[in-house]
Parts: C-alpha cells; sequence; structure tokens
C-alpha cells in the first residue's frame, strides 16, 4: 500500500495511470477515456461461464464499479423509487459498498440518508436513479458523489473524513456526473445542484474555485494535455464545447457544441476533443484555444450523435453506440466508417462502453453485453447475458487485472 501512498503526492492526478498500474479508480478508468491496455480478457460469458463471483446488491444504480488493489467500490440506492415500489421519498437510502474482489465479500458498507426532496422517480425506462455517479479514488481517500446531497471523502476503511455541499438544485433526469482527481482537487460537475463546475480542496473539502453558467450538463468533465504541456479541462455543456483551466476554473476557449441531451463525456487525442451528443452532433475541436474557437479550431461536425453511451477513440477511429447501432467514425474528418445494427436488438444503450484486448464491450439495459471487434470493420464477437438477471444495466464495466467488473440493478459481477 505504501506506493499507492506514494503516488497520491505526484504534482498531477494525469499521472494515475502509471501509479496505479491496473486499477480502474475512476468512471471509465484511470485517464477517463474507457480504455485499458489488459490483455487476454475473456469474450465470452454466461451464468455459469467465466464467472469468478457474483453478488447480489442492496439496491439499483447506475454508478460503474472501481477496483482498487484487492477492493471493488460501487454505490446503490434502495427504499424508493425501484420498479417494484415506487415508494416513499423518506425511505430513500443511498449505499457505498466496499467488496473484496478475490470472492465478492463485503468488507464494509456505508449508508447515507438524503437530503430531500429529491427528484421523483418516474419509471424505470426514464430516469437514472439516485446512485448514477462513479467514486473515484486516489490510493489514500474514495470520494462520492450523491447530487443536492452533497460530496463525501472517506479513507479506505470506510471512515468518514468530510462532506461538502455542491449546491441544492435537483432535476427531472437526475444528477449523474461523477468527480475528477486533479492535483490537490476533487472537481465536479454541479451543473443540476448549481449551474456550476466546483473544485474542492482533497483535504478538507473546502470550495477551491467555482465555474458558473454550466448549462444542462449530464457528462463527466476529462483532462487533456496540449503538445505545450499545459493541461485542459474539457465539459460538454448545452449548448457548447468548453475548454476551462483546472487550476482555477477560469474559461478558456468555447466553441458550437452540443444542443441538446448533454450526457455523453468527451474524449481527447492529440490536443483534439471530441463530442457527441442528442440531437443527432458528433464533433471535433482543437484544444488550445481563446475565447470562441468555433471557427479557428473547429475540424469537423456532423449529423449522427449519442444521447447518452460517451465514445472511445482508438487507433484514429470513433466507437460509439445510439439505438442499438454502433458506430464507428474516422476521427480525423469524422466520416461514417460503419453503422450497424446489433443483432440481435440490443434495446437500448446508456451505459459507455469499454476497450480492452481490441475488443469493444457494449452493455445494453436489458439485452446483456455485446463484445465488438475494435476495428475498422464490424465484427460481433460476442453476445453474453444471463439468465438469471434481466435486471436494467446502465454502468460501464470496469477492467483490472485480467477481470471485468460489471454490474446490474441486482448483482455485481467479476468475470475472468
Amino acid at each position: 500500500m505504501r506506493n499507492r501512498f506514494t503516488a497520491c503526492l505526484l504534482p498531477s492526478m494525469l499521472l494515475a495511470a502509471t501509479a496505479f498500474g491496473a486499477d480502474w479508480t475512476q468512471f471509465r478508468g484511470n485517464n477517463g477515456l474507457g480504455k485499458s491496455d489488459e490483455t487476454g480478457l475473456p469474450t465470452k460469458w454466461s451464468d455459469n461461464e467465466n464467472v469468478a463471483w457474483s453478488i447480489e446488491l442492496p439496491g439499483p444504480g447506475a454508478s460503474s464499479p472501481i477496483v482498487l488493489g484487492d477492493h471493488v467500490y460501487v454505490t446503490c440506492y434502495s427504499g424508493y423509487g425501484l420498479e417494484s415500489d415506487k415508494g416513499d421519498q423518506k425511505n430513500l437510502r443511498r449505499h457505498l459498498l466496499c467488496y473484496s474482489r478475490k470472492n465478492g465479500e463485503t468488507v464494509w458498507h456505508k449508508e447515507f440518508e438524503p437530503k430531500l426532496d429529491e427528484h421523483k422517480y418516474q419509471g424505470e425506462g426514464s430516469y437514472h436513479g439516485y446512485a448514477a455517479s462513479t467514486p473515484i479514488t486516489d490510493g489514500q481517500r474514495l470520494y462520492v458523489f450523491f447530487g443536492k446531497s452533497g460530496v463525501y471523502c472517506f479513507d479506505l476503511d470506510g471512515q468518514q473524513l468530510w462532506h461538502s455541499s455542491v449546491g441544492d438544485g435537483i432535476n427531472g433526469w437526475g444528477s449523474g456526473c461523477s468527480p475528477i482527481l486533479y492535483k490537490n482537487t476533487l472537481i465536479v460537475n454541479a451543473s443540476v445542484e448549481s449551474s456550476s463546475l466546483v473544485a474542492l480542496d482533497i483535504d478538507s473539502g473546502a470550495e477551491v474555485w467555482q465555474t458558473k453558467d454550466i448549462l444542462a450538463s449530464w457528462n463527466t468533465p476529462l483532462l487533456y494535455t496540449l503538445a505545450n504541456g499545459r493541461t485542459e479541462l474539457a465539459v460538454s455543456i448545452e449548448p457548447r464545447l468548453l475548454g476551462i483551466d483546472p487550476n482555477n476554473g477560469e474559461k478558456l476557449w468555447d466553441a458550437d457544441g452540443i444542443h441538446r441531451y448533454v450526457c455523453p463525456s468527451v474524449v481527447a487525442h492529440d490536443g483534439i476533443v471530441y463530442a457527441i451528443g442528442g440531437g443527432h452532433t458528433s464533433l471535433a475541436v482543437h484544444g488550445g484555444g481563446q475565447g470562441d474557437v468555433t471557427e479557428s479550431h473547429s475540424v469537423w461536425h456532423t449529423s449522427k450523435g449519442s444521447n447518452v453511451s460517451s465514445p472511445i477513440y482508438h487507433e484514429g477511429y470513433l466507437h460509439w453506440a445510439s439505438g442499438g447501432i454502433v458506430y464507428c467514425q474516422d476521427a480525423k474528418t469524422g466520416e461514417f466508417v460503419y453503422q450497424q445494427r446489433l443483432k440481435p436488438e440490443s434495446g437500448p444503450i446508456w451505459a459507455s462502453p469499454a476497450l480492452a484486448d481490441g475488443k469493444l464491450y457494449y452493455p445494453s439495459q436489458h439485452n446483456g453485453v455485446f463484445v465488438v471487434a475494435a476495428n475498422p470493420q464490424y465484427k460481433l464477437l460476442a453476445h453474453n447475458t444471463f439468465e438469471n438477471d434481466n435486471s436494467r444495466t446502465n454502468a460501464s464495466p470496469a477492467i483490472s487485472n485480467g477481470q471485468i467488473f460489471l454490474r446490474t440493478d441486482s448483482k455485481l459481477y467479476c468475470i475472468e
């Protein structure tokens, strides 16, 4: 554990991928891009094949699991907004659980009362629920965001260190952005709660800076580094794509972006930021600009996009899913190399895919995980379902040390 504590002292959390090795420490992996260098991962699984263990969860959630060393962390909710019992909001509880990655046994379990009133739950197919934000760890602490109920910091034994509010707002679609780490700050997209981006000190939870006018945004921000060494933060809001200085929250640049359903997180490669969203939009913009860079820094703009699921950049191509169709897009030109409807029918795909071992893992809501070859020629490698679990899946997979961790509304699975 000493090496992980040492990693926390490095000057930038951008080094997390090196410091943590094969751990999966935040939403979409250590760099937020949904990619892993792991090899030898399973392509196929079922109830009785390639499943090391599975564990019943105390409730549903759209958050993804994260992995640090021997432990897996995940959030859930219970008591209200369940498919079988909408119930009374006063009974709503949120949960943070730590499981052993060896056998799925519960190491510790924290339960939280919400700050009410919360948004009303109006149907399993309509809303994300009350545990949509993925935790993040720096190897020494664990950080969890529960919307208007605030941000919590724990040590790895589950002892609470601090609790901070980032606003009291609610929205019918709920709160779903996950926090990220940069240097000594935890950065939270609190668009729903306070129409702002908020940086909190990791030691105390005190506010370090706040950026206003972060409007109608349900995506997790991304940190990326330019060729000149400058680090920028990109976040998609309605209707602009923003570049922000993560040291102080200053808005550096903005460009015409996604005009509705601003849910997918952006990705970046070689200083170019790629964004997709609802309203049939995908686009690419050079980072590093100043002011309105729509004309000067735009690379391409197309009329296809995804309402919820985020893209992956891989070897010059963007891969993403929308409406049961998977897309492969040339990252240089925006031209679509293929757009293929999944067979059998996938139904809605809200989870963001993960890439490893030359394979793209696309979890659908109710029809299993589709495994597609990560190349410009479409090839379905496997379609994996659990006969004993047809509960909703809105969470992205976590990949660590030859294992895939997948959560549904009912269970957490370790696949190897």
